[in-house]
């Protein structure tokens, strides 16, 4: 994943993001959203989850006030004087998810809209966490474990990125950790990704103002960034995607400062930025992954990621991430490699793979040198937060994912996908895609071949298996591995009640761009 540094807004009268205090304009109420624990044999059990929204997209107003403690690309020297100052003078509040971002559950699916108008102009993109309560994200250990969902890219065109990937942030947001920070997991703060983003406005309890500098109309960067693994589980649209892990030096959410965030130098910081990529597209095969091809994006499929270890337990060396899909009722095992110079064995990323890969395409051994998947899997041990995401790219237009990038670059590598090279220009998708989404649903968790199913031929019927819930007598397809093992599952369902509180100064999507996965100075 190849995240810029900036974020961007188009909404006016607009405050900034990520307070540390809490304000109370608006009830915070976490959407439901059901997910899947499975054991071996196939039994799945319905867990009772809920999302939230990062903290980088709510409104930050003074405490106990409505007046904007950042406008624009600037912050307020009334209250934001220091770091310190800043947090202790600024609130969060809570946010309107459906009308004001998008975003909306029903059951285990999640649907997150690209573009949606507000009073305050328009929300452009969201980024949720997976939450285990309402002040606690959810932490998974997949180490010899597999991770598995569903979903609908079909509505996302080239320039747009669905994602979903595991960081290695604080299970409660940093509010143990850090004095200032009063708002925590509930308000969706603590983020960190293996490109250091300088552009989080508040790290570690204090807000990052000093040094800050804006980047556009609506954002900026400051001198520190958050730092931690992170391992990029899918990222796509309906032409291209990949799945790449990034090792990072670091033992969880850390604060970094010029070298250490690789800035101004890419390749100087405590993380590998670019990662060990699967994108099928890059590897060779052309008909592997898109619309109507082996895996047809315009139709719902399944998305299974396995994590497997040198003994396969969870506490074993981390040697290899396996990819299949499930559409139809068939299974489709990840595309071979077809790139010369890598051998034509590889269907999944090992430490052989990404050598070779690196090599053939010339790439700095970035990955390599923070520890490749060893050190993935030792971060990937201690537990990784679900985020769910969907965004646009101001850095480089997604070309990375679903074009030829660098655009003139005509050697192996470089060709990601067949999306123009003029594709995915924010102010071209934020109008023609407006009404894009993406739906991820039917998230599973358990051991190695018990959260899918299907057959390996499309000629054959695939199996199917109920499922009951307590409030609905619809039956759901389910799927396991291609053993012959059937999962069964278990559902409790949740209602979302939502409560939005308007103010006079309501707020709406201050950063309402977050560039996840560009890439400012990539090459």
């Amino acid at each position: 994943m190849f995240r810029p540094t900036t974020l961007a807004a188009l909404a006016s009268l607009l405050a900034g993001v990520s307070a540390q205090q809490i304000g109370t304009n608006t009830a915070e109420v976490h959407p439901a959203l059901t997910w899947y624990k499975c054991a071996s044999g196939g039994t799945c059990t319905a867990q009772a989850g809920k999302v939230v929204l990062d903290a980088n997209w709510r409104w930050l107003h003074n405490t106990g006030g409505s007046t904007n403690c950042y406008t624009g690309n600037t912050w307020n020297p009334t209250y934001c004087t220091d770091g310190v100052t800043c947090a202790q003078e600024c609130a969060l509040d809570g946010a309107d998810y459906v009308n004001t971002y998008g975003i909306s559950t029903s059951g285990n699916a999640l649907t997150l809209k690209f573009v949606q108008p507000n009073s305050n102009g328009e929300n452009v993109g969201s980024r949720l966490y997976l939450m285990a309560d309402d002040s606690t994200y959810q932490k998974f250990d997949v180490m010899g474990q597999e991770f598995t969902f569903d979903v609908d890219v079909s509505q996302l065109p080239c320039g747009l990125n669905g994602a979903v990937y595991f960081s290695e942030m604080d299970a409660d947001g940093g509010l143990s950790k850090y004095t200032n920070n009063k708002a925590g997991a509930k308000y969706g703060t603590g983020y960190c990704d293996s490109q250091c983003p300088r552009d989080i406005k508040f790290i570690n309890g204090e807000a990052n103002v000093v040094d800050w500098v804006a980047s556009s109309a609506n954002s900026g960067t400051g001198s520190y960034g958050s730092c931690c693994s992170e391992m990029d589980i899918w990222e796509a649209n309906s032409i291209s995607a990949a799945y790449t892990p990034h090792p990072c030096d670091v033992t969880g959410q850390t604060r970094c400062s010029g070298d250490d965030c690789g800035y101004p130098s890419r390749y100087s910081g405590v993380c590998d930025p670019d990662g060990c990529d699967f994108n099928s597209y890059r590897q060779g095969d052309h008909t592997f992954y898109g619309p109507s091809m082996t895996v047809d994006t315009t139709k719902k499929f399944t998305v299974v990621t396995q994590f497997i270890t040198s003994d396969g337990t969870a506490t074993g060396t981390l040697t290899e991430i396996k990819r299949y899909y499930v559409q139809n009722g068939v299974v489709i095992p990840n595309s071979y490699n077809k790139i010369s110079g890598i051998s034509t064995s590889f269907n999944s990323i090992t430490g052989d793979y990404c050598d070779q890969q690196k090599a053939a395409f010339g790439d700095t051994t970035s990955f390599q040198n923070h520890g490749g998947l060893t050190t993935m899997g030792q971060s990937l041990a201690r537990g990784g937060v679900l985020v769910l995401s969907l965004w646009d790219d101001y850095a480089v237009n997604m070309l990375w994912l679903d074009s030829t990038y660098p655009t003139d670059c005509t050697k192996d590598g470089c060709y990601r996908g067949t999306c123009a090279t003029t594709s995915g220009v924010p102010s071209d998708v934020e109008v023609s895609a407006a009404s894009a989404t993406v739906t991820y649903s039917n998230i599973r968790f358990g051991p190695i071949g018990s959260t899918f199913s299907g057959t390996t031929s499309s000629t054959t019927s695939s199996t199917t298996s109920k499922t009951t819930t307590t409030t609905s007598s619809s039956k759901t397809t389910t799927t396991t591995t291609t053993t012959s093992s059937k999962p069964t599952t278990t559902t409790t369902t949740s209602k979302t009640t939502t409560t939005t509180t308007t103010t006079t100064s309501a707020s709406g999507a201050t950063q309402t761009h977050y560039g996840q996965c560009g890439g400012i100075g990539w090459t």
